[in-house]
């Protein structure tokens, strides 16, 4: 899908940038991949994997998306695989994980591209071996940020249509995630407080008794004196 109609007012050279003017937009990328079950005889493959960008909300980034640039390893025939429209997805066979580099191009040319480094993940950690027959998901939430875009760049990321008008969800539940991940900080945070308040504790106890041993000590060296044999 093309970008959307630009009314000549919102042309790429028409104006400066909005000052003061944010917008968000979240994406997902990453990958899923699925075990042969064997490793494949003609190329010693074991996995087929798709690795991704997509919009986290309902919404065709096409409007302002360009293309997709994804840079595979180099031992893949065309390791550079570009897509101008959606799904912005390469699937391939492999035996091995890399690091995948996705650059995303927009339409308005005053927008630099943004550079995102995923680690295709293809075996399921040693303690759930036993999923290895099942689809292996990788992706991670992300947020593009455009800081003072032009009018034009404005008025894409504002007109973006739905991708889809049934239902619209991710592998990963990231609401739940989400929750998970700021029980851990909360919990994270109140060991952190404990631990603080244990080292507070040790150290006040450690300094009361480095102030008892200093006033021994000098009870001891004003006995010395007072019991010293006068000279006169």
């Amino acid at each position: 899908m093309a970008a959307a109609a630009v009314p000549p007012e919102y042309g790429p050279d028409a104006g400066g940038r909005l000052k003061g003017v944010t917008i968000v937009k979240p994406i997902i990328y990453g990958n899923v991949a699925r075990h042969f079950g064997k490793k494949r005889e003609e190329d010693g493959h074991t996995h087929q994997w798709t690795v991704y960008v997509k919009p986290f909300q309902n919404e065709d980034m096409s409007t302002y998306v360009k293309k997709v640039h994804f840079k595979l390893h180099d031992s893949y025939a065309n390791p550079n695989r570009v897509h101008n429209k959606p799904p912005y997805e390469v699937t391939e066979t492999g035996w091995g994980e890399f690091e995948i580099v996705i650059k995303i191009y927009f339409h308005d040319p005053n927008e630099r591209p943004v550079t995102l480094y995923h680690v295709l993940k293809l075996f399921h950690q040693a303690a759930d071996m036993a999923l290895t027959k099942k689809t292996l998901v990788s992706e991670f939430y992300e947020e593009v940020v455009f800081q003072d875009p032009t009018q034009y760049m404005q008025h894409l990321l504002n007109s973006a249509p739905p991708l889809t008008m049934g239902p619209y969800k991710h592998e990963t539940d990231f609401d739940e995630k989400k929750v998970k991940s700021l029980q851990n900080i909360l919990t994270a945070k109140t060991k952190i407080k404990k631990d603080i308040a244990d080292v507070k504790e040790k150290l006040k106890i450690a300094k009361e008794t480095i102030a008892k041993f200093k006033e021994e000590i000098n009870k001891a060296q004003s006995g010395s004196l007072s019991e010293s044999p006068s000279l006169a």
